[in-house]
């Protein structure tokens, strides 16, 4: 069977801080979550495997699908480098209370101590409330008794870098650096395929049952990168019908496409699947002569033998587009 642009079920998550964005705002109003904090959009992780939800391959898994079509979905060298896995996982991620503080490992020390990769992301905020704030990184180097210090007086909120965000701002989070999403705050998350997560403090919640959330203090040492930096959040420049680079990296790229009209893509000699996430307006993607319909809210995963597609908007149209270089 030929290979044809692939959209998926979401996977909703129940969360402590969820809110109800992925419904009012991205269109979700299937979910059955009354506090949706993330949906997994197109995910290779074990247990949450993305379905195909459209289409002659309707009801197949990810996982499946590369093991039959193999490069001919995911890219040759791409599936020479991960086998069966999926590189790249994309969330919806809707904040109505703040997130705990956390760091994700690298490569190295999730491969050593949990059998998987490391996880470095990227945030693209698609709504804000006023004043909503985001922590990436520290205001200041700290060393790590010095960060101990403040972390035992619960006062570590005190050496982090806050950033006041709107709909726009781009984060890049290498594996390492200290963050969490602030309250408010609706975002498309691209990452590594990882779910390892280490959890710094997560300001004494309890749930429903009256328990804490566990921490990982001593592991999140092994892994926090306590310089400070500069330039946490991406500068760039907005252009219509022009593909505009968000972040490069060895992980992903992501560039934003703008599209009011007609825009062309070629994927010649990259060798590697595209995902388009779409968070305002709908397009038509043409490919060959067949064509599809995305729009606000939807994902989609363009295998590695379609090399050239159009975006011909309907309605003003941003998608953001990742690959593997």
């Amino acid at each position: 069977m030929e290979l044809y642009p692939l959209k998926f079920n979401p996977i909703f998550k129940e969360k402590i801080w969820g809110g109800q964005k992925i419904k009012t705002i991205l269109g979700k109003d299937f979910s059955p979550l009354p506090n949706c904090g993330e949906t997994w959009e197109i995910s290779g992780v074990k247990g949450n495997v993305s379905v195909v939800s459209e289409g002659l391959l309707k009801g197949c898994g990810l996982d499946s699908l590369i093991e039959e079509y193999k490069g001919k979905l995911v890219g040759e060298r791409i599936y020479k480098e991960f086998g069966s896995e999926f590189p790249l996982l994309v969330k919806f991620i809707d904040a109505n209370e703040d997130l705990s503080i956390q760091v994700h490992p690298d490569d190295k020390v999730a491969k050593a101590k949990h059998s998987c990769f490391g996880k470095t992301e990227m945030w693209y905020v698609f709504q804000a409330e006023e004043g909503a704030r985001l922590n990436t990184g520290f205001q200041k180097g700290v060393t790590k008794e010095k960060y101990l210090e403040y972390l035992e007086k619960k006062k570590l909120e005190e050496v982090l870098n806050f950033e006041e965000v709107k709909s726009g701002d781009v984060f890049f989070l290498p594996a390492g650096r200290v963050h969490f999403i602030g309250k408010g705050i609706l975002l498309a998350e691209i990452q590594q395929t990882s779910d390892i997560t280490y959890r710094i403090y997560d300001f004494d919640r309890v749930d429903d049952k009256g328990q804490k959330r566990e921490l990982h203090t001593e592991l999140a040492l092994d892994v926090i990168d306590f310089n400070h930096y500069s330039d946490y959040k991406t500068q760039y420049t907005d252009k219509v019908n022009t593909s505009v680079q968000l972040v490069q990296n060895v992980c992903f790229t992501t560039n934003l496409l703008h599209v009011d009209g007609l825009i062309s893509r070629s994927y010649k000699g990259l060798d590697c699947f595209v995902i388009y996430v779409c968070f305002e307006g709908k397009a038509v993607i043409k490919y060959g002569k067949e064509a599809v319909n995305i729009q606000k809210g939807d994902s989609l995963l363009i295998p590695a033998t379609i090399e050239e597609v159009t975006v011909e908007s309907i309605s003003e149209t941003k998608l953001l587009e990742s690959y593997i270089e």
